[in-house]
């Protein structure tokens, strides 16, 4: 038969309840075979296109029928479930008739609508019950009394690569061993129970015993239904007899295989990790996709010697065949329709894209049955002179040990072994009756109680019923509440509880449950130190139960009380189906995390998503923990980018909350803790599974290595909090000195850090006072250069006095650089004098822009060690250290919030200005960051002014000294038009300074001072061909020495007091003296005190105002002259609208 490609198929399903509460956009579209997706980052981009050999739409444009069964809406494309088993799941059933191996497979995310496609829900079943029913409607119809048919079925399951036949109540230790077959070259799974079965409703009853098999071991956490693989494996025999009498066996294997959900490795975040390469994590997917891969290079031609990798893993073992050998081979992508899933989308369907290149060479399995039994004999003959001639002889000189030679011939004796057994049971099959071995297995199906599912006791019983984070094992466990007493426990328990669970936190005899007459109450076994939820909240003392209630076991058994007898109990703001999201959203409100998803950027829901997936894991590895005496600690730890490692980041990337989902692990022996990223605590949180089911095993996991402990991590530095520098005194080349509060993920303050920028040349040379600019578009296209200073820190915690240092991330040169300070050891209050010289070749609006609305987040560091624990502490157990960890934190929490409550009654202004009430003190840091450059920028404009009072002044006072005679009014009013019209130059000049004796000292001072004249344009062109310096003489009138011009050094303007009390960041703090000094030095000293009493800029623009007041008289003057002036130049007429706005503008300079 010539090359089949594989055919592949994708199906989009509609929003689930979660985005529609998010109010996803829709990002998939489907036209014929081509399926198309769109960026929603980019929206005016191309979408990507894909052709399949189907495209199935399933996302609305359906109707539900009486009986529950979804069918297509008029005139809509939906495709039904019964089309795509038309499509694919007759095929499937086609070619299993006509003697040719098929597989089937599932692909896609978790919750993307694989497990609907294969198995389905409720009425509308899916491609395998479907395919089930069909085929033995099939057989029902033969009339041919030489057919006949046998159906064996088998279901198992990988998790971790690890094999379980889940119709099998033992499995060994570490799963079922997967061998190969030496003459076949394919992969089985050695003992794996294949059960007869004669009728659909036999296959069913074995898959719910299977999915029962699931359940119970996803909830005592040997796995994760999202993370496992199922394989469902139908062996369709026909045995046909010749007329000569003899027979022929065409058998075919389909096997249907719902993959675990695809999330991208990379997308968790899992790096650094000392143990990641040991976790098996995605690790069957990911060697699919290379088997895939290589076979599509393989059937290209691209590649002609490949290696295909089926080794790699048991899946892609046992998918040899399926992929790259004897069979009709279908995949079907399953595909989330929204937005939020659109990475992971995009992943399922360039993976579907290179399945559909594969191509294998499917053949008819059809064989005379003696000469199968023949060979079976013969091989088994041949086996067994393999074992009595003490296995394969090895050759020597093989550039072998003989260590490894005997060990490698203890390998080859045992599959010799392992193969004779297989054979010889095979032998056995067929010498036993089908019809014998069909009633056997009968006789074992009708016993299986698949969860006590009663219909009818259901109306008329309470019950318990389970919930799974996997919709197909939500439901599927029921536990019906007697009258009387109802004890829950493990089975080891003396008496044996009636509702028996195992895993984690579920003790011996763990609570009981009453029911009087319909009446539901549950309680505690008292000193028993069980754990049990309801409703999020920890149950103590006994408790009533009402309908829908939510109970928690332990960490892992969730339930959902259901009492038909009192339905009316329960809480009308409840949904109609309870959901194990909805629990867990309830578990993770009463932690205190928010669940509501209104007005919610897709960043913040996804954050959200990842808070809700990882909060039980915490809980789990928490009840590890504890079980283990790991004497370790675990807690979700949300940071905002605020608050995240060193880098600049801006005031609207803050705004969109870049929260990180991390996971804090601390020692409860000496206090060390280490933060975890989401996606490396996923990966030990598999290690500690792996780790905890071998101590179930009855292994030994208390002296295990410590570089092979999940638990264990060596020492790092550890974040004690963060500090934002603000950038906006760079904009007008201003120094600025603060002192920030380090503040820790939980906004609580850990301490202080003392910083300073300064504008400087490139090698790190303050700039002179002249650099002052008003407007900062001033600096745009020239380089820039600035320096960070971290000069002290002041930590309160002594347990970090092992030593600090800061971190920082900042764009240097147009590259992103890392910059450590020095580790200053043994003191609280490290000295670091650490400077660093940034450059910026070009200044662009994006600088400007980042300096306005950005900072610096500095990280401040303390070394961690592993010190000698109190002793007192290693005589508890991890129980006991976290319950007194969390006593300790709790009493420190109620005094800081008592300190914090006396700070605010003893300073009320401080603190409204300070930073300490907010999370991260972001917005408030960045408010008074921008307030002190106001200060700053306020008292310039002051100076201005005083000094264009002053030559207004000037000018006024030589008009009045004239005599009458020489008082001409042109020139005055051009002169005072010009000064009120005019926003000054400011020019260098030099000073002659004198000493004591009245004589010249040096070659001058250089001054800068402000010009308010009519020649100042020419002034600045004397200026800029004299190296930027004009002769004193020509400016002498516009010197006023009293008025002392602020310097362009303004250290001390941003300086906090040294003996300020209070918060640090309030204004009251600020030392304004130097900025304020007038020739009445007792009304700057006014003037100081009134800012500092109220924090605000009231005196400065008081002062203005008191300015402006001064010239009024000349200000009524000009306008009164002015407007006789235009009346006449107009005779009569309106003047222009140019010439109002000239008089307008005149008049507003002048304010």
């Amino acid at each position: 038969m010539p090359d089949e490609s594989v055919k592949v198929a994708v199906r989009v399903r509609p929003f689930n309840q979660r985005e529609k509460d998010r109010s996803a956009k829709l990002i998939i579209k489907m036209q014929g075979q081509m399926t198309s997706i769109s960026n929603p980052e980019a929206p005016n981009e191309e979408p990507k296109s894909f052709s399949f050999d189907y495209s199935y739409w399933s996302h609305d444009g359906f109707k539900e029928r009486s009986d529950g069964i979804l069918e297509p809406a008029g005139g809509s494309n939906y495709s039904s479930q019964r089309r795509v088993f038309e499509d694919l799941g007759q095929g499937v059933l086609d070619n299993a008739f006509e003697g040719y191996n098929c597989s089937l497979f599932a692909y896609g995310q978790t919750g993307s609508g694989k497990s609907y496609s294969m198995v389905g829900y409720g009425q509308n079943k899916g491609i395998v019950p479907i395919t089930c029913d069909e085929m033995f409607k099939s057989i029902d119809k033969n009339t041919d009394s030489n057919k006949r048919f046998e159906v064996t079925f088998s279901m198992l399951e990988i998790y971790n690569e690890q094999v379980r036949d889940l119709l099998s109540k033992d499995n060994p230790k570490g799963g079922l061993n997967v061998r190969q077959n030496p003459k076949l070259g394919l992969f089985y799974v050695e003992n794996l129970k294949r059960v007869p079965v004669g009728s659909y409703a036999e296959i069913e009853k074995r898959t719910e015993q299977g999915t029962a098999s699931r359940t119970v071991a996803s909830t005592n956490m040997n796995a994760t239904s999202s993370r496992a693989h199922t394989v469902v494996t139908i062996t369709f025999d026909q045995i046909i007899k010749s007329e000569s009498g003899s027979e022929t066996k065409k058998s075919s294997v389909m096997n249907l295989v719902d993959l675990a959900g695809s999330e991208r490795a990379d997308s968790t975040g899992a790096t650094g990790d000392r143990l990641k390469e040991g976790a098996n994590i995605n690790k069957s997917l990911s060697a699919l996709g290379n088997v895939i891969s290589a076979l599509a290079d393989l059937s290209m031609g691209t590649k002609k010697k490949i290696m295909v990798p089926y080794r790699d893993s048991i899946l892609t073992k046992l998918l040899q065949n399926a992929l790259g050998g004897n069979s009709k081979t279908i995949m079907i992508a399953a595909l989330s329709p929204a937005d939020i899933n659109y990475d992971e989308t995009l992943s399922t369907l360039r993976y579907a894209d290179r399945a559909k290149k594969i191509k294998n060479k499917a053949v008819v399995n059809e064989n005379p049955l003696d000469k199968l039994i023949r060979e079976l004999k013969e091989e088994n003959e041949r086996l067994k002179k393999a074992m009595e001639g003490g296995g394969v002889m090895m050759q020597e000189g093989a550039g072998l040990t003989p260590e490894e030679l005997e060990k490698m011939r203890k390998q080859m004796e045992e599959d010799i072994r392992a193969q004779l057994m297989a054979n010889q049971a095979m032998l056995a099959d067929n010498e036993e009756s089908w019809n014998e071995k069909l009633a056997e297995a009968r006789t074992e199906t009708d016993k299986i109680d698949t969860g006590g599912a009663d219909d009818k006791r259901k109306n008329k019983e309470p019950y318990l019923i389970n919930l799974n984070e996997d919709p197909m094992l939500s439901g599927v466990i029921c536990h019906f509440l007697n009258n009387g007493e109802t004890s829950v426990g493990r089975k080891d328990a003396s008496p044996v509880p009636n509702i028996c669970l195992s895993g984690l936190s579920i003790q011996k005899q763990h609570a009981v449950i009453f029911n009087k007459k319909g009446v539901i109450e549950i309680e505690s076994v008292s000193g028993s130190g069980s754990k049990t939820k309801i409703n999020g909240l920890p149950l103590t003392g006994r408790k009533a139960l009402c309908h829908k209630d939510r109970i928690l076991f332990g960490s892992n058994h969730m339930y959902v009380l259901m009492n038909p007898l009192k339905p009316d109990t329960a809480d009308n703001s409840l949904p109609k189906e309870i959901t194990w999201e909805y629990a867990q959203k309830e578990i993770a409100q009463v932690k205190g995390f928010a669940t509501g998803s209104a007005g919610l950027s897709k960043e913040q829901q996804i954050v959200q998503e990842q808070v809700l997936e990882i909060l039980p894991m915490v809980s789990e590895v928490n009840a590890v923990s504890e079980e283990l005496n790991k004497q370790k600690s675990f807690e979700v730890v949300l940071i905002s980018a605020a608050a995240q490692e060193g880098g600049d980041v801006t005031q609207s990337q803050a705004s969109n909350e870049l929260v990180l989902v991390t996971v804090k692990m601390k020692n409860l022996l000496n206090g060390n803790t280490w933060l975890w990223e989401r996606g490396k605590f996923i990966t030990r949180r598999y290690l500690i599974q792996e780790l905890y089911q071998k101590f179930l095993d009855g292994e030994d996991v208390s002296n295990i290595p410590k570089e092979q402990d999940p638990f264990w991590e060596p020492t790092e530095d550890v974040l004690i909090g963060t500090s934002n520098l603000f950038l906006q005194s760079l904009s007008y080349c201003l120094d600025f000195m603060d002192t920030l509060n380090i503040s820790d993920y939980k906004g609580q303050e850990e301490g202080q850090l003392k910083v300073k920028l300064e504008p400087c040349d490139n090698k790190g040379k303050p700039i002179d006072e002249e650099a002052f600019v008003d407007d900062p578009h001033e600096l745009l296209n020239k380089p820039y250069h600035f320096k960070l200073t971290v000069e002290t820190a002041n930590i309160h915690k002594s347990r970090f006095s092992k030593g600090i240092l800061v971190k920082y991330s900042v764009k240097n040169n147009g590259k992103m650089e890392e910059v450590k300070t020095p580790t200053v050891k043994n003191t609280l209050t490290p000295t670091f004098n650490h400077s660093k010289v940034i450059s910026i070749p070009k200044l662009k609006q994006e600088n400007l822009d980042f300096f306005e609305s950005g900072c610096i987040t500095l990280s401040v560091y303390g070394i961690q060690e592993d010190t000698m624990p109190d002793p007192k502490l290693l005589k508890l157990n991890t129980r006991e250290l976290r319950e007194a960890t969390m006593y300790k934190e709790l009493r420190n929490l109620t005094i800081n919030q008592e300190l914090r409550q006396m700070e605010t009654m003893e300073n009320t202004t401080a603190n409204a200005s300070g930073r300490r009430a907010t999370m991260f003190g972001n917005e408030i840091a960045s408010d008074t960051s921008h307030l002190k450059t106001e200060v700053v920028l306020l008292q310039r404009k002051y100076e201005r002014l005083q000094q264009k009072e002053r030559r207004m002044q000037q000018i006024c006072e030589e008009w009045s000294k004239k005599p009458d005679g020489e008082k001409q009014f042109e020139p005055f009013y051009r002169a005072v038009s010009a000064v009120a019209n005019s926003t000054g130059t400011r020019l260098k000049t030099r000073v002659q300074m004198l000493n004591q004796d009245g004589k010249h000292v040096g070659d001058g001072d250089t001054i800068s001072l402000f010009v308010f004249d009519e020649n100042e344009h020419e002034l600045a062109q004397e200026a800029s061909q004299n190296n930027g310096v004009v002769d004193y003489h020509k400016v002498a009138k516009h010197h006023y020495p009293d008025l002392q011009t602020s310097k362009a050094k303004t250290d001390s303007v941003i300086q906090e007091k040294d003996d300020s009390q209070g918060d640090q960041d309030s204004f009251g703090s600020v030392d304004l003296a130097p900025y304020m000094n007038t020739a009445n030095s007792q009304d700057s000293a006014d003037r100081s005190k009134k800012f500092s009493q109220n924090g605000k800029r009231t005196a400065f623009l008081s002062d203005i105002n008191t300015k402006r007041e001064a010239i009024k008289p000349v200000r009524n003057a000009v306008s009164e002259y002015s407007a006789n002036k235009t009346s006449t130049a107009t005779n009569g007429k309106r003047p222009s609208s140019a010439e109002n706005n000239k008089t307008e503008s005149s008049a507003c300079v002048i304010q």
